[in-house]
């Protein structure tokens, strides 16, 4: 196919050629109604903010500019199929599961998922199979699925519908996902792949596996986060066995009739970008990060993951492209590290939690950024460095599942003072975000650690979500549970 098309970027510019005379929705009529936000956004934008109309096809039943515009993304992704979404990755997520499993049926997951996952689970009834991912100690995160253990669970659960795989973990790491998709169709069972920071393996040289390339049966790609679209799109992929009429019809449950075409096109026009100059752009990420890993490497304390963290099993593969860093050396916590960036140095990195930073770095990036990351790392080192006491290093407490989500989500409750809480059953989420992984899903019961995990992270800064009590001194719980 043509890859240097955009249909849908060419469709809103022969609109705005034609000066239509707008009497339907948005109510700011191109922006004319909204000088402020005009002002504020500028006349380009809002005047391709516009409502699906004919000669602009239509995100629930693409038939025109939309489909030739998925056609072309399926195409660049080596995927089947290729539908565009609007409610960010999540919703992506969450179309992958409903689409696959239902009340009654399992599937097997690794607990280190996206909110989003569990949520899917809470809205199908669908029963959670966890796989306890491996740890590493001295850097206190959870890792990729080892193989032994995909195939031990899948033959204690011989009925589970699906498995779902990180590709890659947000902090770069990646499992075998190959050798996890053969095993899993060999046992009829569906491969869906969160790749929401897995865009590049798309385009770029010398990248992990993709889950197209794998042989998966779909994923959800975030092209906002490396792939250069606005904020908030999506792409989910499906492969050759997968019904794309059932997925619409998923997808339309849930996501809006009123698709932005903003989102959209930006969308057409990323895809455009990375079929034609993927390899050169993110070439030039790699080099970035990579020449950020060295560099930090040589000042001491901070330790910078790389490929030789590889294992061939849980790390089976490293996504380079990631400068993610291990900061309790300097008895820092991530998230005070992440803190001290963006308030002493104006320097906005993606997260920092209990022991780690992520820099996202990506082609909008220059030399001089960079180096300016680089050197606010050093002086951090240098001037707030502390002895390494009384820090909690563990990001990830293995969970114990007394209900499924589903149960404990909409079952009665009642709220507690947090320390009252120990041994009771949560019916609500708590997790730090970014990255959104819950440190309690409903449905697990709520162990002193989990307790003191929650208090610790707050005493540092991180920003926990999820519960009805904001402050995060209360929870819900399973009444008479």
């Amino acid at each position: 196919m043509d890859q240097d098309r955009a249909p849908l970027q060419e469709a809103l510019e022969r609109m705005r050629r034609d000066r239509l005379v707008p009497f339907d929705v948005p109510g700011h009529k191109r922006g004319r109604g909204n000088p402020e936000l005009t002002r504020f956004l500028g006349e380009q934008c809002l005047s391709v903010d516009v409502n699906s109309m004919k000669p602009l096809d239509n995100l629930c039943h693409p038939t025109s500019v939309i489909r030739e515009a998925e056609e072309l993304a399926a195409d660049a992704f080596g995927a089947a199929h290729a539908f565009f979404m609007v409610g960010g990755t999540t919703s992506s997520v969450q179309a992958m599961v409903l689409s696959n499993v239902k009340k009654g049926d399992e599937i097997i997951l690794p607990r280190n998922v996206h909110q989003s996952v569990i949520n899917a689970l809470v809205l199908c009834g669908a029963t959670p199979v966890y796989i306890n991912p491996q740890s590493d100690k001295s850097l206190g995160i959870a890792l990729g699925m080892s193989l032994s253990d995909v195939r031990a669970t899948m033959e204690s659960h011989p009925d589970a519908k699906a498995i779902l795989i990180n590709n890659p973990t947000y902090y770069g790491i990646c499992s075998d996902l190959k050798s996890i998709t053969e095993a899993a169709h060999q046992k009829g069972m569906r491969v869906l792949v969160d790749e929401a920071h897995g865009t590049h393996f798309y385009f770029g040289r010398n990248m992990p596996i993709s889950a197209m390339a794998a042989g998966a049966d779909m994923a959800a790609v975030s092209m906002h986060k490396s792939g250069g679209s606005l904020t908030q799109s999506s792409v989910l992929l499906c492969g050759k066995n997968v019904n794309p009429h059932y997925v619409r019809q998923i997808i339309n449950l849930t996501q809006t009739t009123s698709g932005s075409y903003l989102l959209l096109s930006s969308l057409d026009i990323s895809r455009r970008n990375l079929a034609t100059r993927g390899q050169e752009i993110f070439d030039k990420v790699e080099r970035f990060a990579s020449y950020a890993r060295e560099e930090i490497g040589k000042m001491g304390d901070y330790f910078v993951y790389s490929k030789d963290l590889v294992n061939g099993d849980s790390i089976f593969d490293f996504d380079t492209t990631k400068l993610s860093v291990n900061t309790l050396g300097l008895g820092l916590a991530g998230i005070e590290v992440y803190d001290i960036l963006r308030d002493e140095y104006d320097i906005q990195i993606e997260f920092g939690d209990l022991g780690n930073i992520l820099a996202y770095i990506s082609v909008g990036d220059k030399t001089k950024n960079v180096e300016r990351l680089i050197s606010a790392l050093s002086e951090i080192r240098r001037l707030y460095k502390k002895e390494r006491k009384g820090m909690l290093e563990d990001e990830y407490i293995t969970p114990e599942v007394i209900r499924t989500p589903q149960e404990a989500f909409y079952a009665d409750k009642i709220s507690l003072p947090l320390q009252e809480c120990e041994g009771k059953v949560c019916a609500e989420f708590v997790m730090c975000y970014p990255p959104g992984i819950p440190v309690l899903a409903p449905g697990e019961k709520i162990t002193r650690a989990i307790i003191d995990y929650i208090q610790y992270a707050k005493s540092k800064g991180c920003v926990l979500t999820g519960p009805e009590s904001m402050d995060v001194t209360r929870l819900n719980v399973l009444k008479g549970e």
